[in-house]
């Protein structure tokens, strides 16, 4: 028909993606690796993904080049509704739903190592 637009094809808003270069900003494969992602986390809390991690990648503007890691697919960690696990490497902290704060890990406190007293 005469004077009717053709669609445009639809991108994609957000998508999964693998880090090939760890950090933030960060580089991330998705259709093509694209460098220089900057990484988006709540508000005081800071994260940078690493090498091998699944993130999402939103994107916005015209085109949608701009675009940002905004967190990772978790690994089922088994955690319950409501419980929060925040973990690094070998240590963590786990808020679970029985009011219990699990810490793993070696504790330092402004800088020095904590040991625990013996047990009586």
């Amino acid at each position: 028909m005469r004077g009717m637009r053709q669609k445009e094809p639809l991108e994609e808003t957000a998508e999964l993606g693998t880090v090939t270069i760890g950090g933030d900003p960060a580089a991330v494969e998705t259709r093509g690796e694209v460098r220089d992602l900057p990484v988006i986390s709540p508000g005081g809390f800071l994260w940078a993904p690493s090498r091998g991690e699944q993130v999402l990648v939103i994107k916005g503007g015209p085109g949608g080049e701009e675009q940002c890691v905004a967190g990772r697919v978790q690994d089922g960690s088994g955690l319950w509704p409501g419980e929060i696990l925040l973990y690094c490497g070998k240590a963590s902290i786990k808020l679970d739903r029985e009011g219990q704060i699990s810490l793993n890990g070696k504790l330092f406190i402004n800088g020095k190592p904590y040991v625990a007293p013996l047990a009586v």
